[in-house]
């Protein structure tokens, strides 16, 4: 779906009703949405997709369409009923004769926004229409999420990002039996300060590995120059980023080295250890944190050794220094991803395990997807600050003007 919030400000700005703007935006939502299934249905009906070479001479083809409007309880939408050249097609996604609906957008709106499973589609038609649907149909509609899922992971990026976090977050998926198995997401912050999810794949557990294939597609698909990468304490990751982006800086995650030092240290303790480690990465500058880090050594290298060594000579604790002020609270941690990760745990948890792999990619596609629409318009804060100096920084790094 479209970006909701932003159509409904805008609608409300020029005076408009936000009752009205909001069954506006769903109508034209469930206008789209049911042209779109019938479309699909007739591919099933034919067997084939429209300009496939299956079809020549099959002996039945596509000839055009008619207009019916039906009332809604959004209003009344205009739909495009497509015919075949024999006659034969029935259309069920809207029964004929029918001129009003009171359940359909349900059904429609769940479909495009939620990336459900076969059998929930399947459920849904049935409390409606009973029989009318067959599997190869049910099928087809699927195979519609299907292709939008393809175009996510395939879609051109931009060349530069100014930094991309990766991370991995763990999903109950059955094979046989249910097991948790870790989705590894990369979102970047491109040049002009807009976050975007670029991709996400499903892997049986965290590896740097797994990351460096990621990778090396995303530059497939157009990225070449990124000035930092920002993870958690993934051992290795950082060297894997730097490999395939040689010109790039790694900074490690804050909030996870702290997490790290915590293992080691006593929980009566824990406050009070995070609350010096703040000290170090909340510096103004990299001269005072370098002396905060070592009065922290100091302090507690007698008595948490282990804690101390997550950061001693550690070489990715201040990149995050060398861009400028306004937006190193952007990167001295992977909270924009964590917080992405938050939000998607959260709608997963509603469904509680998926029954396949296919099931969870159409589900991840559609909350990403949503995603990049909310933040295509929207500047990260701070960036819109210091865009020259991040065209500087480019430009320093890899000599062109992007």
């Amino acid at each position: 779906m479209s970006n909701i919030n932003t159509e409904l400000n805008e609608a409300v700005s020029k005076g408009t009703n936000l009752s009205d703007a909001w069954n506006e935006l769903m109508r034209k939502e469930l206008e789209h949405a049911i042209n779109e299934l019938l479309q699909s249905e007739l591919t099933s009906f034919l067997d084939y997709e429209k300009w496939d070479i299956a079809g020549y001479n099959s002996g039945n083809s596509r000839n055009g369409s008619y207009a019916r409007e039906i009332v809604t309880r959004f209003g009344k939408i205009s739909i495009e009923v497509p015919r075949d050249r024999n006659g034969d097609f029935q259309q069920h996604t809207v029964p004929k004769y029918r001129r009003s609906d009171g359940s359909l957008e349900e059904m429609v709106i769940q479909m495009y926004t939620k990336g459900i499973t076969t059998s929930e589609i399947s459920d849904l038609i049935e409390k409606m229409y009973g029989n009318y649907y067959t599997p190869a149909t049910i099928s087809n509609m699927t195979k519609a999420t299907e292709e939008l899922v393809k175009e996510f992971h395939s879609r051109s990026l931009s060349s530069r990002y100014s930094v991309i976090y990766g991370d991995a977050t763990y999903i109950n998926v059955r094979r046989d039996s249910v097991a948790k198995e870790a989705m590894h997401i990369l979102m970047g912050i491109n040049a002009a300060g807009h976050k975007e999810i670029l991709d996400y794949r499903l892997f049986p557990s965290e590896s740097c590995e797994n990351y460096r294939e990621m990778l090396k597609d995303i530059k497939g698909r157009g990225v070449k120059e990124v000035l930092l990468f920002v993870s958690d304490g993934l051992k290795e990751l950082g060297n894997v980023f730097l490999e395939e982006f040689p010109k790039a800086q790694y900074q490690a995650c804050w909030v996870h080295l702290g997490r790290a030092m915590c293992r080691h240290v006593r929980n009566k303790d824990w406050k009070e250890v995070l609350g010096e480690a703040k000290k170090i990465y909340g510096s103004t500058s990299k001269e005072e944190a370098e002396k905060q880090l070592s009065s922290f050594i100091e302090k507690y290298e007698g008595k948490y050794p282990k804690a101390v060594n997550v950061i001693r000579d550690n070489p990715s604790l201040f990149s995050f220094y060398d861009y400028p002020a306004e937006i190193q609270r952007s990167l001295y941690t992977s909270n924009p991803i964590e917080s992405f990760n938050k939000k998607y745990k959260k709608n997963i948890r509603k469904k509680e395990q998926f029954p396949n792999e296919d099931s969870l990619d159409r589900f991840t596609c559609a909350i990403a997807s949503d995603y990049n629409k909310q933040f295509e318009s929207r500047q990260m804060k701070g960036f819109s600050k210091c865009s020259y100096e991040l065209q500087q920084l480019f430009e320093e790094r890899y000599g062109s003007k992007g």
